[in-house]
């Protein structure tokens, strides 16, 4: 029907929720958006203002999302939540274009079943710029290894969990020596634990630059990245595994593996015959 109208009150966690994006970042010529707060209540009683404004005095983090309709920074509990709303209030959330003079380096979360999770980042001084993020499942190795080199980039290292030096019974070989294999030059990431590893994320965060369309999925999921809750004590204990906890574990693998990436050339060390009889 020509007159027919669909009317949509919403008020959603994240920027990156379908409907924000559908009805409000990407809306359609035909779809009118207005935005309705309290402020525009003619009748708005003194009680919900003394509600409002001991709301914004003692919970600043919720304020804008609870009176303002603004989205989240991050979802309730989430790891990286002061972490990743400092990264986007701070501009480091923008257009993060390659620079063909540093290597780029290659961060894998190594999986099949679940998600293989790859980070392509550069490193300057202490500056971490993360230009694409990579998600896939039930892929093997030479695929994404064709992909990369498919994008003709000037790679440097590829840094690999500390399974990757885990040989498979079917095979025999490692992840790692696979890698080697197809032409790579493989670092395995020292295993702190995922606690220390997020220790050291926590640190490096102030030096990340995220490509804003290249790293969307991993915005996303160090956005959600939280801890399971025990039922009965209400205590936070060790991070979710979830669809968004590989992106984040191979955020922390990038941190953690930071110090090693360089820019320097790679090559094969050619050693002089001479004097040798």
């Amino acid at each position: 029907m020509k007159k027919a109208e669909i009317w949509i009150a919403f008020n959603p966690e994240l920027v990156t929720d379908e409907v924000w994006k559908r009805f409000v970042e990407n809306k359609p010529d035909f779809c009118k958006t207005v935005e309705v707060n309290w402020s525009d209540n003619p009748w708005f009683p003194q009680t919900l203002e003394q509600e409002r404004t001991h709301c914004k005095a003692t919970n600043p983090a919720d304020y804008e999302w609870i009176w303002e309709g603004k989205c989240k920074p991050a979802v309730d509990g989430a790891i990286y939540a002061d972490e990743i709303s400092k990264a986007q209030t701070s501009g480091r959330v923008c257009n993060v274009p390659y620079d063909p003079l540093l290597k780029v380096h290659v961060v894998f979360d190594l999986g099949w079943n679940d998600s293989m999770a790859i980070i392509l980042c550069q490193k300057v001084r202490s500056e971490l710029r993360v230009i694409e993020y990579i998600e896939d499942d039930h892929k093997t190795l030479d695929y994404y290894s064709a992909m990369l080199r498919n994008k003709v980039l000037n790679y440097g290292k590829v840094f690999l969990p500390h399974d990757g030096a885990t040989r498979d019974f079917k095979t025999g070989k490692s992840s790692q020596e696979l890698m080697q294999k197809m032409g790579w030059q493989v670092d395995i990431i020292p295993q702190i634990g995922i606690e220390n590893g997020i220790k050291a994320a926590r640190m490096s965060f102030g030096q990340v630059y995220f490509d804003k369309n290249g790293s969307e999925r991993l915005i996303n999921c160090l956005k959600r990245y939280r801890r399971q809750i025990n039922n009965q004590t209400l205590e936070p204990g060790a991070p979710l595994h979830d669809e968004y906890s590989h992106g984040a574990d191979v955020f922390r693998y990038m941190c953690v593996a930071a110090d090693s990436m360089t820019n320097d050339q790679w090559k094969t060390i050619q050693y002089s015959n001479n004097g040798i009889v």
